[in-house]
């Protein structure tokens, strides 16, 4: 079996317990395939930072690390922003002797700075292939030049780059990765857990009115997800659709703007923010919604939308990164970014329309399992590659 070491902090950790969803599916099914390890690296910043929150530091104590997959927690030193530019030499230097002892074939990350970069420090150090992935900020968004530089670094040295849509490809080509090592690799869906369920009994579990018009939004609270947009198209709808209520479910650093735009429009009767939910719960959530709605202003491949659709539920987002390769008008319809607008008009449109869930959930059936596999393919094509080339040297 390959022995696979994963270096990333884009997975579920005491910092951001609900990071990293897709990562860790992809990565607890290639671990019933293989010997894997993930070493998740902590930011552990000096006494005094806790002002900065969460994701500077400060860690849920009720987290409960997944059983499912062998994962190592492993702190760095670092001081917020300040450090920034070096924190993937800093993690790839503590992290290094961790990955040694499990003696890998192969290196693989999610999230190509600071881990990225800590990856490809490790594989040179061990003389191992390096598989980098980029899931969608850490190309879209990157935070300054110095993150610019070693994201290029990654994206030029490792022995392969996957990213989650053709979209972000080209992305990643235009910052320097070879186009010949540059591979698109969809993202699934655990299809045994999202599937089309009873809304009655979704909305009863919620306590959801039974005959509310219900749009829901799973993720970060986070201004560019669309949210303020949300707020503005759902008070221009409901003095139209009284029974209208948007459900906006999850955490982040925005949750105050939000909640202000909330009351700036009257809106706190119809429009509500729920604390992040387990993954458990996204299900119960899709299938009380009417549609979900995911209006951001940048994306990769969002797993929101894949389990709406699995879920049997239309989905309103806007026309970013690789959203438009995972719908179709036949699951939703797509709007421009920034438009309460064309926003407002497509929520209204989608809650008038009859659709068949049965039939939105058929359009999308690729599963975790599919990806792992097809991930297994390429990291065993990398490794004998590697081989090859170190054999000819």
């Amino acid at each position: 079996m390959t022995r696979i070491a994963v270096v990333t902090a884009h997975f579920p950790n005491p910092l951001r317990p609900t990071d990293g969803r897709s990562a860790y599916q992809i990565v607890r099914c290639i671990a019933r395939h293989s010997e894997l390890r993930v070493f998740c690296p902590l930011v552990k910043y000096p006494a005094g930072f806790g002002r900065f929150g969460s994701s500077h530091g400060n860690r849920d104590p009720s987290f409960v690390a997944p059983t499912d997959v062998d994962v190592e927690y492993i702190d760095y030193p670092a001081i917020p922003y300040l450090s920034r530019p070096f924190n993937g030499w800093m993690a790839g230097r503590v992290l290094l002797p961790h990955v040694r002892k499990f003696a890998p074939e192969i290196i693989s990350n999610y999230c190509l700075y600071p881990d990225g970069y800590a990856a490809l420090q490790i594989g040179k150090a061990l003389c191992l292939p390096v598989i980098a992935k980029g899931v969608g900020s850490d190309v879209h968004s990157i935070p300054d030049r110095f993150a610019a530089r070693h994201t290029r670094t990654v994206l030029q040295d490792a022995d392969l780059i996957t990213v989650v849509s053709e979209d972000l490809r080209t992305r990643a080509i235009a910052l320097g990765s070879l186009p010949e090592r540059t591979l698109t690799v969809g993202n699934g869906c655990d299809t045994e857990v999202f599937f089309p369920r009873d809304k009655l009994t979704a909305r009863v579990a919620l306590q959801i009115q039974p005959d509310a018009e219900v749009v829901v939004f799973i993720g970060r609270m986070d201004v560019r997800k669309g949210l303020r947009e949300l707020v503005e198209a759902a008070a221009a709808l409901h003095s139209q659709r009284p029974r209208l209520r948007v459900f906006m479910v999850g955490d982040g650093p925005d949750k105050a703007i939000v909640e202000d735009a909330i009351r700036a429009h009257g809106a706190l009767g119809y429009v509500r923010t729920v604390p992040a939910c387990g993954f458990d719960l996204v299900p119960l959530w899709n299938a009380a919604s009417d549609l979900v709605t995911l209006p951001s202003y940048m994306e990769g491949s969002p797993n929101v939308i894949l389990e709406a659709i699995a879920s049997g539920r239309p989905v309103v987002a806007t026309n970013v990164g690789g959203i438009p390769e995972i719908m179709d008008s036949e699951s939703g319809s797509l709007v421009p970014p920034r438009d309460s607008v064309a926003l407002a008009q497509a929520l209204a449109s989608a809650l008038d329309r009859n659709w068949d869930a049965q039939a939105i959930a058929a359009s999308h059936s690729r599963s975790w399992e599919r990806v792992a596999t097809e991930m297994l393919e390429i990291k065993d094509r990398i490794i004998s590659e590697f081989k090859a080339r170190n054999h000819a040297r």
